[in-house]
C-alpha cells in the first residue's frame, strides 16, 4: 500500500492534470458514411465553448479548448478568447485544415503545383496569426498529403516540399509558440502518406529546432504497434509535444479514449509519468468523434478515463518495479504494473474532486445540471456546426 505521503503526491499530480477538449467534438461529426445529427448541437464557436465549460465545471480538468480553422473561424479572435475566459476556459491549440478544399486533391504543402502549395502555406501562416490573437501556444499540423498510385509523384520531392513549408511556418512562430506535427499511418493516401509515422515527423522536427514537437494520435498506428515505446522514445529525446487521445478497434475510429484497450492507455500514461511528461509541456488533447453517443457526457467520460489511467500509472510502486527489473525477476516486475492497473482509483479521484470543490461524480453532476435540456430548447434554428462547418 502506498504511504500517506505518496497518496498526497498522487492527488496533487491529479489535481494539476489538464486535458484539452476539441471544439469539433461538440459538433455533429461521424463516419465517412453518415453523420447522425443531434438536437442541441452548437451552432457557433461560442456555443462550443459554452459546452466545453460544462465539461470543465464537472471534471475540473478540462480548462482549454482546441480550435480548428476554418471550422471555428470568427471575425474577432480576441473576443472569442474573452468569451472563453468568462467561462473559466482558455483557447488551446490552433489546428489547421489543408485537406478539405478541392485544390488539395493531390496534396497541400506537398502538391506538385507551386500555386496550391502557396495557398496551403498561406493558411498555415494565417493560423499563426490566429495564435497571436488568441494567446495560443501550439500550432497543430496534420497533413492528408500523399499518393494513391506508384509513380503518381516523386516521393523524395514531396518530402523536400514538406520540409520547405515547415521551415517557413516555424520561422514565423513567436516567442513561446510551438509547432506540433502529427503523423498518420494511412488515409486518405493509400500508397504513400507523406507523414506516415513518428520517425518521419521526428526527422522533420529535428531539423527545425526545439519548438517543433511530435504529436502522438493513439489511433494512428498499425495493429499491434507498441505506442508506449514511441512515447518513451520521444520523451527521452525531448520531442513529445502532446497527444490526440482516442480509441480504435480497426483503424482511425476516433472513439472515446480507453474504450478499446484501457490497459494500453494505462501503459502509455505510465511511460508519460516515468519520462517526466506529466506536465504543461505535454499537451493532452481529446481528438474524438461522437456520432451515436451524447457528446458532452462522452467527453466528460473521456476526461475521466484519462484521469483514471493517470492515477493508476502514478500508483505504480516504482522502487519495487525497478528492483525487480534489475534483478531479472520477470514476474515481479510485471506484477508491479498489474497491481497498479488492478487498483480501483475511482474513490481516490472522488476525493480529489471533493477537495477541488466539485461533485465527486462528474456524469451525475452533468445530468443534474439541466444543461442537456437547456441547449435542446434554446438552440433551435440556424445551421448546426459539424464536420466541415
Amino acid at each position: 500500500m502506498p504511504s500517506r505521503a505518496d497518496v498526497q503526491a498522487v492527488k496533487a499530480a491529479l489535481s494539476a492534470q489538464a486535458v484539452e477538449t476539441a471544439s469539433w467534438a461538440y459538433a455533429n461529426s461521424g463516419t465517412r458514411f453518415k453523420v447522425f445529427a443531434q438536437p442541441g448541437v452548437p451552432r457557433t464557436p461560442r456555443e462550443k465553448l459554452d459546452d466545453a465549460a460544462q465539461v470543465h465545471r464537472c471534471t475540473g480538468a478540462a480548462p482549454t479548448v482546441a480550435l480548428h480553422i476554418p471550422w471555428d473561424k470568427v471575425d474577432d479572435y480576441a473576443a472569442l478568447a474573452k468569451h472563453a475566459e468568462e467561462r473559466g476556459l482558455r483557447l488551446g491549440a490552433i489546428n489547421s485544415n489543408v485537406f478539405q478544399d478541392d485544390d488539395y486533391r493531390l496534396g497541400s504543402v506537398c502538391h506538385p503545383d507551386a500555386a496550391v502549395r502557396r495557398k496551403a502555406l498561406d493558411h498555415l501562416l494565417e493560423c499563426v496569426d490566429i495564435m497571436d490573437a488568441t494567446g495560443s501556444r501550439d500550432l497543430k499540423l496534420w497533413f492528408a498529403d500523399g499518393t494513391n498510385y506508384p509513380g503518381q509523384d516523386d516521393i523524395r520531392a514531396r518530402q523536400d516540399r514538406l520540409a520547405e513549408a515547415l521551415a517557413v511556418v516555424y520561422e514565423r512562430l513567436g516567442e513561446g509558440q510551438r509547432m506540433l506535427l502529427e503523423y498518420k499511418l494511412f488515409e486518405p493516401a493509400f500508397y504513400a502518406t507523406d507523414v506516415p509515422d513518428w520517425g518521419t515527423a521526428y526527422a522533420h522536427c529535428l531539423r527545425l529546432g526545439d519548438g517543433a514537437q511530435v504529436v502522438v494520435d493513439t489511433g494512428h498506428h498499425a495493429p499491434g504497434t507498441n505506442i508506449e515505446f514511441i512515447v518513451a522514445l520521444l520523451l527521452r529525446e525531448g520531442r513529445l509535444g502532446g497527444f490526440d487521445f482516442n480509441s480504435r478497434f480497426y483503424a482511425d475510429d476516433d472513439l472515446m479514449v480507453g474504450a478499446a484497450d484501457p490497459f494500453q492507455l494505462f501503459r502509455i500514461m505510465y511511460e508519460v509519468v516515468r519520462g517526466g511528461g506529466l506536465g504543461p509541456k505535454t499537451a493532452f488533447m481529446l481528438d474524438q468523434c461522437h456520432n451515436i453517443e451524447p457528446k458532452i457526457p462522452a467527453i466528460i467520460r473521456s476526461v475521466m478515463n484519462v484521469q483514471e489511467a493517470t492515477a493508476k500509472a502514478l500508483l505504480v510502486d516504482r522502487p519495487a518495479l525497478e528492483a525487480a527489473q534489475l534483478s531479472g525477476d520477470v514476474l515481479a516486475a510485471n506484477a508491479a504494473l498489474m497491481d497498479a492497473y488492478a487498483t480501483d482509483v475511482r474513490p481516490l479521484l472522488a476525493e480529489v474532486r471533493e477537495e477541488q470543490g466539485i461533485d465527486p461524480d462528474p456524469i451525475a453532476a452533468y445530468r443534474r445540471s439541466g444543461w442537456a435540456q437547456k441547449i435542446v430548447e434554446e438552440r433551435v434554428g440556424g445551421a448546426q456546426a459539424g464536420w466541415g462547418a
